[in-house]
């Protein structure tokens, strides 16, 4: 196992064992404190990419439908605003032809007009985009497909570990305490909707943010931030200019201290911030989730060629076949 494996490793177990002991404080923490540093510090990379996009002009847009989204009362207008940048976002950059984005374009309108019908399913997207997909099941994408392209058992392993703890936190609940009782008022703020968002998707009644989702959501939320920043040597988001670098840990700091300071402005303003970088991060996740799909793809017709292969009879050879003839007509 690799130094930066065992890190790993030991990270998530950390991440795992703190959202039992503390996961209310854990929750909101991880979100105020090791927050604004992923996002300044992802954007920052992102941007040294063009944000897998054709034109990074589409990048401002997305930055501002994201402003104007945070600033949004209706939930299900904030669901289309997500749905829309994420549909956008994939025929930008998960498409390869005219034809393959005609194609996503009218399966979305499809899928649009299902959630619209059923009322509250835009809604039920809008809270889940921004917060369980971003952060736990494109998590997943990456690591997979980081595990696949490596060919690393030991990268297997952590999302085997990854998912087993996801597991346990569901299966085996908690009975921690709350420490300190304005961090749970606030997590309620933040993410409240939640477990009523996944009681409407998964048809559970009466789902609330009570000690085993937020166990879960404290656990996602750590590992998805601590993950970004153990993989600086990987992705290399650290080679910047040390004055952007600076600017990043000064931004960051301050986005925190605003939070402690004015906590409704701080609210807003982080609210803000996490929706930019995951709306910019979405061209990248379409161009992830495809490629996964065309690694599982490119899998199974290695497994199936190999099946068939082996299953296939052996032809004699010609030599073998001919001596036998010789020796029946002797």
């Amino acid at each position: 196992m690799r130094g930066n494996d065992a890190i790993h490793l030991g990270l998530m177990l950390l991440a795992l064992a703190a959202a039992y002991l503390v996961p209310f404080e854990l929750l909101l923490l991880a979100y105020v404190v090791l927050g604004p540093a992923h996002y300044f510090t992802e954007i920052s990379w992102l941007h040294d990419r063009s944000y897998y996009l054709p034109h990074r002009g589409i990048a401002v847009a997305l930055a501002i439908v994201a402003v104007v989204a945070a600033l949004i009362d209706n939930a299900s207008w904030f669901g289309f605003a997500m749905w829309g940048a994420l549909i956008v976002c994939a025929m930008l950059a998960a498409t390869t032809s005219a034809v393959e984005s005609m194609l996503l374009f009218m399966a979305a309108i499809a899928l649009s007009a299902i959630m619209y019908s059923s009322g509250s399913s835009l809604a039920v997207i809008g809270i889940l985009i921004p917060t369980l997909v971003h952060v736990s099941l494109f998590t997943l994408i990456f690591m997979v497909l980081g595990a696949y392209r490596s060919g690393s058992r030991v990268q297997a392993t952590l999302v085997v570990v990854y998912l087993a703890a996801i597991a346990t936190i569901l299966l085996l609940p908690q009975t921690a305490e709350i420490r300190i009782a304005s961090f749970a008022r606030v997590g309620q703020d933040y993410f409240g909707n939640v477990g009523p968002a996944l009681g409407r998707l998964f048809g559970v009644p009466g789902l609330v943010l009570d000690t085993r989702l937020t166990s879960l959501l404290a656990f996602v939320y750590t590992y998805h931030y601590l993950n970004w920043f153990i993989k600086a040597d990987v992705i290399r988001w650290t080679e910047v200019p040390k004055a952007r670098l600076a600017a990043m840990a000064a931004a960051s700091a301050a986005s925190t201290a605003l939070y402690f300071y004015d906590y409704a402005f701080g609210f807003t303003f982080l609210l803000a911030l996490s929706l930019i970088h995951i709306l910019l991060e979405f061209p990248l996740d379409s161009l992830a989730l495809r490629q996964l799909g065309a690694a599982i793809q490119g899998s199974a017709r290695g497994w199936h060629a190999a099946r068939t292969a082996t299953a296939a009879p052996r032809s004699r050879p010609a030599s073998s076949t001919a001596s036998k003839r010789a020796k029946q007509s002797r």
